[in-house]
């Protein structure tokens, strides 16, 4: 079957394109290399000995949509994770958010809709449970008033196709992650943000490489057992493994509804200093890090309950904190010997 990978050069796309190649889709890239770039291709043809089609198209263009899904008219699928995901930059610049993360998803559904038949799985987050009353998070708990721009997307996202499955031949999962961390084991992917890093973990081992002179850790005050936040810090294969699974359960209609929501993370959490022991012990050095002010947009802990995606989706996690840092740190020093 012929899959879209919508940012399927970013982080989590190029690792699910992988893992979509392994297991024999045909796969189509879209991707406006806004925060990728067409190097990582190579990459995944290191591999998995199969190029995936790419195109250069930005989403936000609702006529080369069209034009897109005219040519490939026989798509079966589509994984949708293209989309900003910054949450201090969608606080400062809400309608670039608004703009790339919903604009985008509508033109894709329009274009899905007019199937009789459709797969969606959507790339959402912990982030539409805010600060979530228990831990750790199931899919039942409520979505708070989201606490940033971007988390407001991944809600807004959620409801509009939710009201699609509704009406037409689409049917859903949304998957909503927690922190990817970590890379392909063989290194020929991973983590390569453009300019500064929004999240921990590349910037900590880009501070560890030398390329930052040091980490800021935003707060030590809160009410958590060493006063740094505490998040589920999940390996991105593992979580690409994930959307491979969720696919193959709407293609087989094992699926109880139009529309199924499952967290995806490891069910532990991890303070931000409990990230920075793990990257001391796996690299073998001290990382420079100094405590700053909280952050606006910021909660104070996230982990999921996995239960449901154990059970139903038959899918776990295999790989521990220390061994997603190891994968990281091995994936920087690769980049920065390159480079």
């Amino acid at each position: 079957m012929k899959i879209v990978v919508t940012g399927g050069l970013g982080f989590i796309g190029s690792h699910t394109v992988v893992e979509l190649q392994n297991e024999g889709f045909e796969v189509v890239i879209i991707d406006n290399l806004s925060n990728s770039s067409e190097e990582v291709l190579k990459g995944i043809v290191a591999i998995t000995g199969k190029t995936p089609v790419f195109e250069k198209l930005d989403l936000r263009e609702k006529t080369s949509v069209q034009d897109f899904f005219k040519r490939h008219s026989d798509v079966g699928g589509v994984i949708h994770f293209a989309a900003s995901k910054a949450v201090g930059e969608s606080v400062e610049n809400p309608l670039l958010y608004y703009e790339n993360n919903i604009n985008t998803l509508i033109y894709l559904l329009q274009e899905l809709q007019q199937k009789p038949e459709a797969y969606f799985i959507f790339s959402s987050s912990c982030t539409v449970y805010g600060q979530a009353e228990t831990m750790p998070i199931n899919e039942n708990a409520s979505v708070k008033p989201a606490m940033s721009p971007y988390g407001n997307t991944k809600q807004i996202g959620e409801e509009i196709i939710t009201d699609v499955t509704k009406v037409s031949g689409v049917n859903a999962i949304l998957l909503r992650y927690f922190n990817p961390i970590g890379s392909h084991p063989s290194t020929e992917i991973g983590e390569l943000p453009i300019g500064t890093p929004q999240n921990l973990v590349p910037f900590i081992t880009q501070t560890g490489i030398g390329l930052r002179k040091e980490l800021s850790v935003y707060g030590d005050d809160y009410p958590t057992p060493d006063g740094t936040c505490v998040r589920d810090y999940i390996h991105v294969v593992d979580l690409a493994k994930a959307h491979v699974i969720a696919l193959q359960r709407l293609i087989d209609k094992k699926n109880l509804d139009k529309i199924e929501t499952f967290n995806l993370g490891t069910g532990t959490g991890s303070s931000v200093l409990e990230v920075i022991n793990a990257f001391e012990k796996v690299s073998g050095q001290k990382l420079p890090y100094k405590i700053v002010a909280r952050r606006e947009g910021d909660v104070i802990s996230a982990y999921a309950n996995t239960d449901k995606a154990n059970s139903i989706l038959g899918w776990k996690t295999q790989s521990t904190l220390e061994e997603g840092m190891a994968s990281a740190w091995k994936w920087e020093q690769k980049v920065r010997n390159n480079n």
